[in-house]
């Protein structure tokens, strides 16, 4: 998307967005006014890697490679849960599908299961922390695959130990408009499903909404923030589970299940 209409979309994003869900941008604010609370240093809950992960070996902020989608700033910070005190050195790998759904570097990929990306390592990337325990990364919004909800993966390593493994989630009433409204998201075959409220990962790894991020609209691009608070024990691996996962529950109020503060249940 070429940067004039980036910068449109962006535009039309957030207004439609605040439209959609008043409380979005309060609830935004309240998170990253309590990024340095006492809560963010809980220890952030583990959840698994899922089946996309390698190292490709690539210390890199760009990850996007040319990608479409909305430009997205990540920025992670890597604390010690209970001290809360900032890691510096640490490193962070990220990585997530594009704005189709799609993984580098698998085969199977795409709403057809037909696409082969081997080889390809867009969207996958390593920081390592600064001073005060903040690693960033470049890249566009994630878009979103059959049965998940829209996430990023990430992985905390201390001298060579992976020490947390899991996933942040983004707003939902901005997930529905960008999805609906820009063109590099739009067009897909089947209906988005699986939202936070009825993703799996999401409800019972991370009940209390520890991973979720906070995000801030800037004038070409969204930022979107979290704080990692480890435990600088080496962690044990959450396996993916084996078999079919049972179906995701039937969103019956999709309105509740998008729009926080309604009040009223999705299911």
């Amino acid at each position: 998307m070429a940067n004039a209409t980036r910068r449109g979309f962006l535009g039309l994003v957030s207004a439609g967005a605040a439209l959609l869900a008043p409380s979005a941008h309060a609830e935004s604010e309240s998170s990253t006014l309590s990024a340095g609370a006492d809560d963010a240093c809980v220890l952030t809950p583990q959840s698994e890697s899922g089946p996309y992960y390698f190292d490709p070996k690539l210390v890199r902020a760009d990850i996007a490679e040319g990608r479409p989608g909305v430009p997205l700033s990540l920025r992670l910070r890597v604390i010690e849960a209970g001290a809360c005190t900032p890691i510096p050195g640490a490193r962070v790998d990220i990585w997530h599908c594009d704005a189709r759904g799609i993984y580098s570097g698998y085969p199977g990929q795409g709403d057809t299961h037909k696409l082969d990306q081997s080889g390809k390592t867009f969207l996958r990337g390593t920081q390592m922390a600064d001073a005060a325990g903040w690693a960033a990364f470049k890249t566009i919004y994630p878009g979103w695959y059959a049965g998940r909800a829209t996430h990023i993966h990430f992985r905390v390593f201390l001298d060579e130990a992976t020490v947390l493994t899991g996933q942040t989630f983004f707003p939902e009433a901005l997930n529905e408009f960008i999805y609906t409204n820009v063109p590099d998201y739009t067009g897909r075959p089947k209906q988005r499903l699986v939202v936070n409220a009825n993703d799996r990962v999401a409800t019972d790894a991370d009940p209390d909404h520890r991973a979720y991020c906070a995000i801030k609209e800037e004038r070409d691009q969204y930022l979107a923030t979290l704080t990692l608070a480890v435990s600088r024990k080496p962690a044990a691996a959450v396996e993916m589970p084996t078999g079919k996962l049972p179906p995701a529950p039937w969103i019956k109020d999709r309105l509740a299940a998008l729009v926080p503060g309604l009040k009223r249940s999705p299911f």
